[in-house]
């Protein structure tokens, strides 16, 4: 088994999902009590959501590529950004390392074509929802992706880092989600990726209408994948090929 490297604290909400779902996989794998080989290093979730606020992503990106080289001088045979939107400097990260960086947007991709779906709504902080790193990514994967309103957009944005980062879940936040992801539903879409990691904290599948993409889960279930999967699997997974992380 291969080590796992997280870059998390981003929040570290979310970076609790991506343990227990790492480790929950390698026991459905693997069986019995096994568990990962891990390593986290969780930044002040505060230091880099000033940093994005202000607009300054080369810090952001000078942050995560020493988080990185940190997990990889501990012994990480791969490295993940445990969050939607600081995956915007994971191509940075990727250009520093000895070691494959798996993109968030590519696990989330492999889920949706596995669900047979070509167009889809997606939901996010403002950067992950307005700026293109995410979209276009998405996008060349052969998908159509379609975001909110520009109100819903802010609504969905501000509940994030008001309350999501913070633990807070509210009904009323839940139910504008829902009703967000059935007008998406209603211009299409045919299933929502769950865009920010925290935002699995407030939605799940059963109480929308739609079939739900829980980002933080596909990434961290494609890097249980990844750290079990055979030396010829790893090849095709280190190139980009996320249909083949679960060979």
């Amino acid at each position: 088994m291969r080590t796992i490297g997280l870059i998390g604290g981003l929040s570290w909400e979310s970076t609790v999902i991506y343990y227990q779902i790492i480790n929950q996989r390698v026991r459905e794998r693997l069986g019995g009590s096994h568990s990962a080989n891990s390593l986290i290093w969780s930044v002040d979730y505060t230091t880099v959501e000033n940093l994005i606020f202000a607009d300054r992503w080369d810090e952001v990106s000078t942050l995560l590529v020493d988080a990185g080289r940190k997990l990889e001088d501990l012994g990480a045979d791969v490295l993940l950004i445990c969050s939607n939107t600081f995956n915007r400097v994971a191509d940075q990260v990727a250009q520093t390392s000895n070691v494959p960086v798996l993109h968030i947007v590519d696990a989330v991709g492999a889920g949706v074509r596995a669900r047979g779906m070509r167009k889809v709504g997606l939901l996010g902080t403002r950067f992950t929802m307005e700026e293109p790193f995410y979209r276009d990514r998405l996008a060349a994967q052969g998908f159509e992706v379609v975001v909110p309103e520009r109100e819903q957009r802010e609504l969905i944005h501000r509940v994030i880092f008001d309350e999501l980062v913070r633990g807070v879940l509210k009904e009323s936040s839940r139910n504008a989600y829902a009703q967000i992801i059935a007008d998406l539903a209603n211009d299409g879409a045919e299933g929502v990726v769950l865009g920010c990691t925290e935002i699995e904290l407030l939605i799940d599948e059963g109480c929308i209408g739609i079939p739900v993409f829980p980002s933080a889960r596909l990434h961290a279930e494609a890097a249980a994948d990844f750290a079990l999967a055979p030396e010829s699997a790893h090849r095709l997974m280190a190139a980009g090929s996320p249909s083949d992380w679960s060979t």
